[in-house]
């Protein structure tokens, strides 16, 4: 699942509808999953709700995107009766290239259940808005009344993706609408807008002042890269949203301009073009003036020119280099867009191979000669036409001409199954290393992987990197010298990127170099990279700084990089100043939702009751969200959070908190304090450890440089959790919390800038949740939510400090009760609860209750614990109690609003060891 869509509250029921591919774990076949919860803690599935839509021939014609859920309580739409309301889904129609007279387009459209949601029904005249466009979607749409003149009507915000606007419309019946306004660009415009979101909050709580949030999700371009969401505050009166919050692009800091790229030329610079591209690319004979053919809007550059390495597209590769310069100021300050594709150190610019044996001749065989002509075994789809082995098609950097390509090597595509195995080859004393070209699909499951067998044992395996171009990969076999092995191909994966691609095995005594993919901009000293900077995967330019004091008095150079052909391969530079202050960057002058790598597509529930502002965020970013190593499922919500607006020196801001539903899930009798004490030089293990635990700190720095915690911890891998008190900033360093190596973005730090408070300390609030923690500081006000996934067992917290002692004012460690799955925890349970007594004060015996409230009473077993106890109606969870072991054996469920008729309670008790069915009982409810 990815996007939340349609999160409304109706009748004390929150529905959390989502985007969902019923067919697999990865993105594909759009439609609307579903999801209910009385208390927003325990959620049960629901049957698929709107399914992607099909032409008579079975092929899709229409996936369902983003959107919302209203309850229609006035039936403006007809869809229902004003005694019985219509819920009315107002969705996003993508159609597909198959679809006839839509192809390409998106438009909005809407369906309706008179059911509470579990049925629906796609409207016939459908889409109802259709601008004609390829990227607009994501409709909010919520019910405004004007507070003058008491005017009433539907309100639909929505975007223009690519253009970085919020249009409004507005409704009387959810079918028809008219234009109302538009807002952006403004503040980030890095990749697309989407998901956009707008509602009032009082600030401070008090209703007589109020101002109204915009919430805008964007993918790629947010503070910590890839998937985030921004927020602007400010006033709507019924037609127009006017932001008090927007930052302008502030000029050029302070400093001396070494590189504006303004004159007209590239004065002085060497230009490394690739031959042989239309417009001479990357760099092309000159600065560009903005924007290339092509390419989305470019902005936050300054004055007339700039280096965009996008002439001829993301195809040219090549490098620009400065005239050198001697380094005197302490900063560099440089703005930086394009691709986020960093300089890695190891790596080269070309494709050489290294030293070594090359085996089987790197497939370059003589035409008409077969992979089987030359001992090579093929199983399955790869032997049913051997002609097709070696390939002369697919994957990109392959040498030569020939290759082994599983998607080429059969006659199914995508979906040929078998093994290639090579014949034997004896590894020889002093090739410590096989080094080889792979590329094409992604599987984590085995299903998919290039093999070294020896003795018939898999003794390495590798996969692919789910892009057609090969790299270099080596495994260290000094261990087998002396003996024989062979290389297979292993593909059993059908779909989409279900096939391999290999070349040029080499045995030698060093591992190859990794090809370079950067879009970098790199400060060159004595000729080593020694800073660098990569885009956001954005077109807007935003500051970056060096600080280069250490290389005072020494020659140098800026070199920029476009060594990547593929998506974002390119780069943008502009205004190369140096400088005695740090250039901020603007992108942390907007207002973020959060500050992690996980939230996005964040928005809140139509209908909250109590007048509570909710909002639920997809726990993924699309850097990697493909490639998170996970099973079965792929994807997971971050917690709900009630949001308000507070006074901050900027303004009114957005403080956030988990709902304070999850309290109920706390085990405070199994808290751990400690507190008022030092936290000396290091890191220490602290006496209690947990994978799903909340955890309220108190920390002073001192006289530290950073302090903080670490969780997930197993004494090799860890999160760590600190304040860096030189930067004065919070952060999340999940570089070593476990299995990072699945995507290249992943291990990463987030940051975010917080003052200590008046006293000196930084208060903490982090929710871990096996693979994902949530910070909360300043009140709220800033957050970072992250997925980690930790070494199996890893359940270790720790205290740490570095450059110092700091100190620990208090900390709290709260076990809590899982939400999904088995409940009880750990409570030293041997064998499944005892049975329990269920009874009510009204029922068969004493006639039909009078008014449907009532007590349901509950008396558990004694001997093994019992630690949740649920009640159950029709097979839906009305309610739950946790239990310790010093509750009383006898409490009540109570039951208010029963409707008249015939009800059938029954409850199940459940412990560590496992779960115990309880009996039924009836209780009539009078007419």
């Amino acid at each position: 699942m990815n996007d939340p869509n349609g999160l409304v509250y109706d009748d004390g029921t929150w529905h959390l509808f989502f985007q969902h591919n019923p067919y697999g774990t990865r993105w594909g076949n759009m439609s609307w999953g579903h999801a209910t919860s009385t208390d927003l803690l325990h959620w049960e599935e629901q049957p698929l709700a709107i399914a992607q839509t099909f032409d008579e021939g079975g092929t899709a014609i229409e996936d369902i995107f983003s959107g919302s859920v209203v309850v229609d309580e006035g039936n403006t739409s007809g869809f229902g009766t004003a005694g019985d309301p219509p819920m009315v889904a107002i969705y996003t129609s993508a159609y597909t290239p198959a679809h006839p007279t839509r192809a390409g387009t998106q438009a909005q459209s809407i369906a309706y259940s008179t059911d509470h949601g579990l049925t629906w029904t796609k409207y016939a005249g459908n889409p109802v808005l259709d601008r004609g466009s390829a990227n607009f979607r994501d409709p909010k749409v919520f019910r405004y009344t004007n507070p003058g003149t008491g005017e009433s009507y539907w309100v639909m915000a929505a975007v223009e993706a690519l253009q970085y606007k919020v249009v409004l419309y507005r409704s009387d019946d959810l079918r028809n609408w008219t234009h109302l306004s538009d807002f952006g660009p403004a503040n980030a415009t890095g990749g697309i807008w989407e998901c956009p979101d707008l509602f009032p909050l009082p600030v401070d709580g008090d209703p007589a002042n109020t101002k109204w949030v915009l919430v805008v999700n964007l993918n790629p371009g947010s503070v910590a890269g890839g998937s985030g969401g921004q927020y602007f505050v400010g006033d709507f009166d019924g037609t127009t949203f006017t932001s008090e919050s927007t930052v302008s692009d502030a000029a050029a800091p302070d400093g001396d301009l070494f590189a504006g790229f303004d004159g007209g030329s590239y004065d002085g610079w060497t230009v490394g073009n690739e031959p042989g591209n239309w417009r001479n690319g990357p760099w092309g004979d000159a600065p560009a003036s903005g924007t290339l053919p092509g390419q989305n809007a470019v902005s936050g550059f300054i004055g007339a020119g700039l280096v965009n390495g996008f002439n001829d597209g993301d195809w040219p590769i090549g490098a620009l280099e400065s005239p050198a310069f001697t380094i005197g100021d302490r900063f560099v300050n440089l703005l930086v867009g394009g691709g986020n594709h960093p300089h890695l150190e190891g790596t080269q610019l070309g494709n050489e191979p290294p030293a070594g044996r090359l085996l089987f001749d790197g497939f370059e065989f003589a035409d008409g000669t077969t992979l089987a002509d030359t001992g090579w075994e093929a199983t399955g789809d790869l032997a049913a036409e051997p002609w097709r082995n070696p390939s002369t098609a697919g994957g990109d950097y392959y040498l030569g001409a020939k290759r082994l390509n599983t998607w080429e090597g059969g006659p199914r595509g995508d979906d040929n199954l078998g093994d290639l195995t090579s014949p034997t080859f004896t590894i020889r004393d002093g090739e410590t290393d096989l080094s080889f070209l792979l590329g094409g699909g992604k599987r984590l499951d085995g299903s998919l992987e290039v093999r070294l067998l020896v003795d018939g044992e898999v003794v390495r395996t590798a996969t692919g990197p789910e892009a057609g171009q090969l790299n270099w990969r080596s495994w260290d076999v000094a261990e087998f010298a002396g003996r024989d092995a062979r290389f297979q191909v292993h593909d059993e994966a059908t779909g989409g990127w279900g096939h391999l691609t290999v070349d040029h095995l080499v045995l030698g005594a060093e591992p190859a170099q990794s090809r370079s993919e950067e879009t970098s901009v790199n400060l060159v000293v004595d000729g080593e990279v020694v800073r660098t900077a990569t885009g956001r995967n954005s077109e807007n330019l935003d500051w970056v700084s060096w600080d280069v004091a250490e290389f005072a008095g020494r020659e140098a150079s800026v070199r920029i990089v476009d060594n990547n052909r593929f998506g974002w391969g390119h780069v943008l530079v502009d205004q190369v100043m140096f400088s005695d202050a740090a250039a901020a960057p603007r992108i942390e002058g907007y207002d973020w939702l959060d500050w992690g790598r996980d939230y996005y597509a964040t928005v809140s529930f139509n209908g909250a009751p109590d007048g509570r502002r909710v909002m639920l965020g997809w726990m993924n970013d699309w850097d990697y969200a493909n490639d998170i190593p996970t099973g079965s499922w792929r994807s997971a919500m971050a917690l709900p959070r009630e949001v308000s607006l507070v006074t901050t020196d900027r303004g009114p801001r957005l403080a956030q908190r988990v709902v304070p539903e999850f309290a109920e899930l706390e085990r405070p009798d199994v808290a751990f304090t400690d507190g008022a004490r030092p936290i000396a030089e290091g890191a220490e293990t602290l006496p209690v450890s947990g994978d799903v635990v909340r955890i309220d700190a108190v920390i002073r720095p001192g006289d530290a440089t950073a302090a903080g915690l670490s969780v997930l911890g197993d004494g090799e891998s860890a999160t760590r959790i600190g304040y860096d008190a030189a930067s004065a900033r919070l952060f999340v360093d999940r570089r070593d919390s476990g299995n990072t190596g699945f995507h290249p973005a992943f291990a990463s730090i987030e940051d975010a800038p917080v003052a200590l408070r008046a006293d000196g300390t930084i208060a903490l609030s982090v929710y871990v949740d096996r693979a994902s923690v949530e910070v909360f500081a300043a009140d709220g006000r800033t957050t970072i939510t992250d997925q980690v996934f930790p070494n199996s067992g890893a359940r270790a917290i720790g205290l740490w400090s570095e450059g110092g002692d700091a100190r620990l004012e208090s900390l709290r460690v709260t076990p809590l009760h899982g939400a999904m799955y088995r409940e009880a925890g750990t409570d030293g349970a041997t064998a499944a609860p005892p049975a329990a007594e269920l009874t009510a004060l009204t029922g068969p015996r004493n006639g039909p209750d009078a008014d449907g409230a009532y007590d349901l009473k509950v008396k558990v077993g004694k001997g093994q614990p019992t630690t949740v106890v649920r009640l159950l109606e029709g097979g839906h969870v009305l309610d739950r109690v946790y239990r310790t072991s010093t509750s009383e054996r006898t409490f009540a469920f109570h039951i208010a609003g029963a409707a008249p008729g015939e009800h059938r309670y029954t409850i199940e008790l459940e412990n560590s060891a496992g779960v115990t069915p309880g009996g039924v009982l009836v209780v009539r409810v009078a007419g």
